[in-house]
């Protein structure tokens, strides 16, 4: 291993640098194994943390003066379709849509679709 220290002064400061080359293991078909465990592992860590889920019925932009008339009764337009499925929203991203039902008199969701990989990463960025 070569080493290659360098002595630099200016003024009052006196700086030392120390400049290593870097040994990388071979890679082999064990470690490849051992690198799938370590990804399961890691995933494994962060199965409990909570984040939050939403179901977005639909959405619409108002002025301030027609929000502030908003009163018991009023209705507000959305910009989907009735009957159209409704969005599942995971930290504000689109991850599945489906229907709303009612179990024991609260409001759910029946996932009818699930976003494919490649659309949930392009809904990532």
């Amino acid at each position: 291993m070569e080493q290659i220290k360098e002595n630099e002064t200016k003024g009052n400061m006196n700086t030392e640098t120390s400049i290593q080359s870097v040994q990388f293991s071979q890679l082999n078909a064990g470690n490849a194994e051992g690198a799938k465990d370590d990804g399961r592992r890691n995933l494994d860590l962060i199965l409990d943390i909570s984040v939050p889920v939403s179901v977005e019925l639909g959405r619409t932009n108002m002025l301030v003066k027609d929000i502030l008339a908003l009163s018991q009764g009023s209705i507000v337009e959305l910009d989907k379709i009735a009957g159209t499925p409704v969005d599942l929203l995971v930290r504000g991203k689109l991850l599945a849509q489906g229907e709303v039902v009612v179990v024991d008199e609260n409001f759910g969701l029946k996932i009818t679709n699930i976003c494919g990989s490649e659309e949930r990463v392009k809904n990532l960025g």
